[in-house]
């Protein structure tokens, strides 16, 4: 049985919550007293992060692996949506970078920007907040097995290059070279859309159904034991590691009931012990 590692997931989408509220804080801020329209989209940027946040804690408290009379088969595709609704916000995020820097290049700069060297070690700061929260929750997801910490942890890597190139770019307004953040612009909006298109990748097989496993696989491995004559039909949906479905057909040499029950808790476990956690559902004949 899956374990329930909702409340570790909720712990860290807390933490790492007020992290990005405060870091949103202060890109606002010092975008103001800059008067950097870079810096301020940016803050905008950040939106997102503490949206994704409260997005996730909705959907981790809807996603409970353990199934129910409405769910039998668990809640966990919950979460997966969840981390879709990351993905879109990713593109979101892609369309808003690329329509800015687009502009800036049409219309040409506006106001001038004035920052001091104390405005840019705040944003280093901020820098180090971020790439602390996307370790964390990578980390985190990682070990107990969480699309949605590990959908927001890419979410955030994002954050933390488009505010690289905030950085450079007013690094480069600061020594003279006002077009350096446009050009650094393009470049950062397609690692967001890549990290997004991760994002939709990962978790799209688990809401369609697609195979898990393939066939042959859990063909060879229910052949090596003993009483099994063959097995067909075999479906399987899910993600391995994180949650898999087995369906098959099997035939056995067996005299009595009891000697097929026996044959088919071996395929079982083995099973079970090649792919766990994973549930299985045997028609013996």
């Amino acid at each position: 049985m899956v374990a329930d590692n909702r409340s570790a997931v909720r712990k860290v989408l807390i933490i790492t919550l007020l992290l990005n509220l405060f870091v949103m804080g202060l890109k606002a801020v010092v975008g103001t007293w800059t008067g950097s329209l870079s810096l301020l989209a940016d803050a905008l940027h950040s939106v997102t992060d503490s949206a994704n946040n409260v997005l996730g804690l909705v959907a981790s408290q809807f996603s409970s692996p353990q199934p129910d009379r409405d769910h039998p088969y668990g809640h966990q595709k919950f979460e997966a949506v969840g981390a879709l609704g990351i993905a879109a916000f990713l593109g979101i995020a892609c369309f808003e970078i690329l329509r800015g820097a687009i502009e800036r290049i049409i219309k040409g700069g506006g106001d001038p920007v004035k920052i001091s060297p104390s405005e840019l070690w705040l944003l280093l700061i901020v820098l180090g907040v971020n790439i602390f929260v996307t370790f964390y929750e990578r980390h985190v997801g990682q070990r107990v097995g969480s699309p949605i910490l590990i959908a927001d942890a890419q979410h955030t890597m994002s954050d933390v290059w488009v505010t690289i190139t905030v950085l450079g770019g007013l690094i480069g307004v600061w020594q003279g070279i006002q077009w350096l953040d446009i050009v650094l612009a393009f470049p950062v909006a397609l690692l967001v859309f890549w990290s997004g298109w991760n994002v939709l990748k990962d978790n799209l097989p688990w809401l369609v159904d697609e195979m898990a496993i393939a066939p042959e696989a859990i063909h060879a491995i229910v052949m090596q034991v003993p009483g099994v004559i063959n097995c067909h039909e075999i479906a399987s949906r899910g993600v391995v590691g994180r949650q898999a479905f087995i369906e098959m057909h099997l035939i056995v040499d067996a005299i009595d009931v009891e000697t097929a029950h026996r044959i088919t808790e071996e395929v079982e476990k083995r099973l079970q012990e090649r792919f766990n956690p994973v549930r299985i559902l045997i028609h013996a004949g």
